[in-house]
């Protein structure tokens, strides 16, 4: 699966939701919900993000924000 740039997908071997930002070889860039430093993932191991984990994702960086933990 080679995601559209753009959408959100989740990275099967972590558990992390990303933005894809673009694909580099056979690799999948993704970019942490929120920003923050890219990882290449795979694409064998990524699927689509539900709304609900692209929502929790959201909540969760939020969060952090709120406590100062991120800028």
């Amino acid at each position: 699966m080679k995601p559209p740039i753009g959408s959100y997908a989740v990275d099967t071997s972590t558990g992390q939701v990303g933005r894809v930002m673009g694909h580099e070889g056979p690799y999948v860039q993704l970019r942490p919900f929120g920003g923050g430093r890219e990882w290449d993932c795979p694409p064998e191991v990524l699927r689509e993000a539900t709304t609900t984990e692209r929502l929790r994702a959201a909540t969760a960086y939020e969060n952090r924000r709120s406590r100062g933990e991120v800028p």
